[in-house]
């Protein structure tokens, strides 16, 4: 399942919008009141689901598409002059006033078209990543979540794939030397 980030500078909205998105079986990864937490957490994350409601200070949401479109979906909440102001086409709206419902199926349709975005992974880059993983958890007394974040983190800020992250470990790991 997508990791869902709210973005809002209203504490009320994030908490409201958590809320209606928990009690309807999403969870929220993280929430946000500034653009530059926001960006913080998308890199943290890597991808996931951004709802963005009003304005920010200091982040636009077309700037967050630009800079981070091949990696999230964006869901912009608001009224018809914040919505208006948005010049990317590739941002999903929804206009203020709204149903919970209309939010709950507009996050559903994007849960499902970022599934589809994902990139798949090989059988045998499955099965790299699950023997890494496994070093990892053995090793230094992790759980599964624990170490497939970690390798994600590392793999992120070393540009290169999980797997190929993978078969590092396991090389490592096969090497007398290290």
């Amino acid at each position: 399942m997508a990791r869902i980030i709210i973005a809002s500078a209203s504490e009320q909205v994030r908490s409201q919008l958590r809320g209606l998105l928990v009690s309807s079986g999403f969870s929220v990864f993280r929430l946000c009141e500034s653009g530059s937490s926001l960006r913080r957490t998308i890199n943290e994350c890597e991808d996931g689901i951004v709802i963005f409601s009003g304005p920010l200070p200091d982040c636009k949401p077309e700037e967050l598409q630009w800079d981070y479109g091949d990696r999230i979906q964006i869901l912009l909440v608001g009224k018809p002059p914040v919505l208006d102001a948005c010049e990317s086409t590739d941002i999903f709206r929804l206009v203020l006033p709204t149903t919970g419902q209309a939010l709950i199926g507009a996050v559903n349709m994007l849960s499902q078209l970022h599934q589809m975005q994902l990139p798949k992974r090989s059988s045998q880059e499955q099965k790299l990543v699950k023997e890494a993983k496994e070093i990892l958890m053995r090793r230094n007394g992790l759980t599964e979540p624990q170490a497939h974040r970690i390798m994600q983190q590392h793999a992120m800020r070393s540009g290169i794939k999980m797997a190929d992250y993978a078969a590092q470990i396991l090389k490592a790991s096969a090497d007398p030397e290290e």
